[in-house]
């Protein structure tokens, strides 16, 4: 009987745990799926997106929606999978939607030779501020539509710049 009543004893402890790493649980998923689904913070580093974005790196924030719905637009900052290396995020100007034809200096360091191109559908031209610095579509073509991750909002780091990228 005794064992009885010392296993009533921690049942209701058992019972009050479980509730508590189910509500940690719960909490926990709440923000893997707004930081993945909804908006996250990201810090970008680079000098491809100078002046709009500090070479030492700023920390924005980026939403993940207006992608999925077909909201980006011309002159819109987004965070990319990088095409030649998917473990890396890359953050770049769209300058280019599907049917747009764009041209471009083949390599502004050497001469004003430029190259014509038509965005094929499903895809975007996406290119880095500083033109000088950046590896973008002009080194690997139209990126696909998918790759996008996120559309930059708002930076929120360094204190002094917060505010709006345009």
């Amino acid at each position: 009987m005794r064992w009885l009543r010392y296993l009533n004893q921690w049942r209701g402890t058992a019972k009050e745990a479980l509730e508590q790493v189910s509500i940690v649980a719960k909490f926990l998923c709440l923000i893997h799926v707004t930081d993945r689904y909804i908006i996250s913070s990201t810090h970008v580093q680079g000098p491809s997106m100078l002046p709009t974005l500090n070479l030492t790196g700023d920390v924005i924030l980026a939403e993940h929606l207006s992608h999925r719905f077909g909201k980006i637009g011309l002159g819109d900052i987004v965070l990319v999978r990088s095409p030649t290396d998917p473990t890396r995020m890359v953050t770049k100007r769209v300058l280019g939607l599907e049917g747009h034809r764009l041209s471009f200096s083949a390599d502004p360091l050497v001469g004003d030779s430029s190259i014509s191109v038509v965005v094929p559908k499903g895809h975007v031209w996406i290119q880095g501020d500083n033109l000088y610095a950046s590896t973008d579509s002009r080194n690997f073509g139209p990126v696909p539509y998918n790759l996008i991750e996120g559309k930059a909002l708002l930076r929120v780091w360094p204190p002094r710049f917060f505010g709006s990228l345009r």
